[in-house]
């Protein structure tokens, strides 16, 4: 059991989201952070007359309205219950989880003002199970995600719904069922929930740490095929990519290679006239080391965002000033999304080629047709290759940028946003369909490897298909496929099939 996080601002990391939303690891406001909290809020308490924005004004184009000190409160309020318009499908709860984290991050840098006891309530709920009720539909990417955080924030007042051990409830029910009780919002408290990228992050989070474990799975149902098909390892040597130095290629063949060690299969046909490999094949390094690439730079900038001040006005206590700004706009994060996108929709893509080689009689090199015995009263593998491309085509229709998009909102006061959230849910689609994609493989390939036997593959390889093998055994006789694929998935997702190569052959890049 891994200790509290401890929030500090600072240093929160993608594997950290992970691990709280997904993993349920618990939750502290640092020292630090509260020492940095309450200078920010003792800043925002001394502007009571002062016209400041999201303090005592309206919002968007009713930033000119100024409204009485003596309604602070009921303004925050109303600006929660205005914002929380979402529809649609709600967020799959890990994403609304690390929302919740993100956003109380956030505020942990002590840039917003907002009160102590508000976040640790936020962190209270995440830690009880609480989980908001919020609709995925209905940010532009622009002031952050005013309605999702808006719907994220309302249980905490004691408004809007939340999830709690499967039963959606009313806010005050919700939070009454975890032992907790509502927050009074004080002056700027209701903007400073609302105002920031956290769900566009949030997605970006998960999802990076998710096509991470997507890369490293591809360079290893890639070997798998290799094997099975009898190609050449020579592609993949070191001596070639250094002389294309990108990163991700090298890592790739580097990868490839470690599963590939003591290869039979890979030895008894070296002196075959086979001169090369199908591009699936012998490019797979170039192909899977682009993705890795997008990768890093997407990582760069999770990196920075999961730590950042988005909210606007941002209170800046050593300058002593309260000031507007557009740190909250998606344009950084929707950029990363929809690169994120391109990165795994290309992994799955040449994925599904190698399956199709590997099903096809006329490309397989020897492999029974559709891999399957006494083919005709069985169809084997085939439809499994539909599946991938019916996967794959859908990825391709999902890759159009949503970040190049824009429509002015709140009469034109905001005339430029990043539709992050429509390339973040984008984004968890076109991952979900590249991860079936890959387990397929994985499972083609553990059946046609298994046809050149007594030839073992390398003991990468073989460590990968004893792991498939504990999720789905051979298919003899048609069965459906549909739960081993499930099965297969949920462990290319979680990193298991990953951990269970490593656990052989030792780290992968």
């Amino acid at each position: 059991m891994l200790d509290p996080l401890q929030l500090t601002g600072e240093d929160l990391t993608a594997e950290d989201v992970w691990d709280v939303a997904v993993g349920r690891r618990a939750t502290a406001l640092a020292p630090v952070a509260r020492e940095k909290m309450a200078a920010a809020r003792a800043l925002v308490d001394g502007l009571q007359g002062e016209h400041t924005y999201g303090v005592n004004t309206g919002f968007g184009r009713f930033v000119s309205q100024h409204v009485p000190d003596e309604l602070a409160g009921e303004l925050q309020l109303r600006l929660l219950r205005s914002h929380a318009c979402g529809v649609g499908e709600p967020y799959p709860d890990e994403v609304v989880r690390a929302a919740m984290l993100l956003r109380a991050n956030a505020l942990a840098k002590g840039f917003s003002g907002a009160h102590i006891t508000t976040v640790e309530l936020l962190l209270a709920c995440l830690d009880a199970g609480l989980v908001p009720h919020v609709p995925a539909r209905g940010s532009v990417g622009a002031s952050g995600d005013l309605a999702p955080l808006a719907h994220l924030a309302l249980p905490l007042v004691g408004e809007g719904e939340a999830w709690v051990e499967g039963r959606r409830l009313p806010g005050t029910e919700a939070l009454a069922a975890v032992g907790l009780e509502p927050v009074q919002l004080a002056s700027k408290e209701g903007l400073s929930l609302i105002n920031g990228t956290q769900f566009m992050a949030a997605m970006a989070s998960l999802g990076l740490v998710r096509a991470r474990r997507l890369a490293r799975t591809a360079d290893i149902a890639c070997a798998q095929s290799l094997e099975a098909l009898r190609g050449s390892k020579t592609s993949f040597l070191a001596a070639i990519h250094a002389a294309r130095p990108l990163v991700g290629q090298g890592d790739s063949a580097s990868n490839v290679r470690l599963l590939l060690e003591g290869s039979a299969i890979i030895e008894s046909h070296r002196w075959c006239d086979k001169v090369q490999d199908a591009y699936s094949l012998r490019c797979a390094a170039q192909v899977h080391g682009a993705s890795r690439d997008l990768l890093d730079y997407i990582g760069r900038t999770v990196a920075v965002e999961v730590n950042a001040a988005t909210d606007n006005p941002l209170v800046l206590v050593d300058e002593g000033i309260v000031v507007s700004n557009g740190n909250f706009h998606g344009q950084p994060v929707a950029f990363a999304l929809d690169t994120l996108v391109l990165a795994v929709a290309e992994l799955a893509s040449i994925s599904e080629r190698r399956v199709e080689r590997l099903v096809n009689p006329s490309l397989s090199d020897g492999l029974p047709p559709f891999l399957t015995v006494e083919g005709g009263l069985n169809s084997g593998f085939m439809i499994l290759q539909y599946v991938a491309a019916a996967l794959v085509s859908e990825n391709k229709s999902l890759a159009h940028p949503a970040s190049v998009d824009s429509i002015p909102t709140s009469a034109g006061q905001e005339d430029h946003v990043s539709m992050g959230n429509a390339a973040g849910l984008k984004a968890l689609q076109v991952l979900a369909n590249a991860e079936y994609v890959l387990a397929i493989e994985l499972l083609a390939g553990a059946q046609a490897v298994e046809f050149l036997a007594p030839l073992e593959p390398g003991l990468g390889v073989r460590a990968a298909r004893a792991f498939v093998r504990t999720l789905s055994p051979r298919l003899e006789d048609d069965r459906s496929l549909s739960a081993d694929i499930e099965r297969v998935t949920d462990s290319v997702r979680d990193g298991r099939v990953v951990a269970a190569v490593e656990a052989e052959v030792g780290a992968l890049a």
